[in-house]
């Protein structure tokens, strides 16, 4: 079997796994409750679970990642039912393996289809252009500056030279403040209970960290000022 042949094997395997997969979220009426008005309708759907809680949470952030769906109404969940601590934990560890997930997809199973994406998206070469040039800079670039949406990168990446385990890495470091920032205020009131002095300190920590987020951008495009306009 050729290479062409056994890439588009691939790929028609890994779409009929991903059709399936939608096919039984739909059966269960799991995709209407991802949104935000409905965070409170699968938090107590996750506390149902019990211990299979944080597995079927991480297993929906995958697939998330994997389907373009919304990213904050998930991490909110996990803030919600799992506290902000042990919230930080889950998000942190759904995030990456769904962001690998979609990575290693593009990589190995529908890599053609990828490349159409960026053939017809001149946007969209940039980032294969930058790892070509800036390495895993290009990575934390746009990770920490909203330059194309998280989904779309996650794939487009999947293309280019750089390493599974570089990605991984880097993906995991910079995700992790914003991850901190929405985590921490989105489960300060739950984790709180009544006790005023533990919701405000959960509160000061997401603040902070919201800070941070709010001036990497403004650090970024100083340092990297040829690779922000290039975008």
């Amino acid at each position: 079997m050729s290479d062409q042949k056994k890439s588009k094997t691939k790929l028609f395997v890994i779409l009929g796994i991903l059709i399936a997969v939608i096919v039984l979220m739909r059966i269960f009426g799991l995709t209407k409750y991802i949104s935000l008005q409905n965070v409170q309708k699968l938090n107590q759907w996750i506390q149902s679970l019990g211990l299979l809680g944080p597995v079927v949470y991480i297993i929906m952030y995958i697939l998330s990642c994997i389907f373009f769906l919304p990213g904050i109404p998930i991490t909110l969940l996990g803030a919600i039912a799992f506290g902000p601590i042990k919230g930080v934990i889950y998000v942190s560890i759904g995030a990456t393996l769904g962001a690998s997930a979609a990575f290693l997809i593009a990589r190995y199973a529908a890599r053609s289809m990828v490349e159409e994406w960026i053939k017809k998206n001149e946007r969209l070469r940039k980032i294969d252009e930058g790892v070509r040039k800036h390495g895993w800079r290009m990575l934390m670039i746009t990770r920490l500056v909203p330059i194309f949406p998280f989904n779309i990168q996650n794939y487009v990446y999947g293309i280019t030279n750089i390493s599974f385990w570089t990605y991984v890495l880097v993906s995991w470091i910079c995700m992790l403040p914003g991850i901190i920032a929405y985590v921490f205020a989105g489960g300060a009131l739950v984790s709180g209970k009544g006790n005023l002095k533990k919701t405000m300190m959960y509160l000061a920590i997401a603040g902070v960290f919201f800070v941070i987020v709010s001036l990497i951008p403004g650090m970024i495009k100083k340092k990297y000022k040829d690779v922000v306009e290039e975008e």
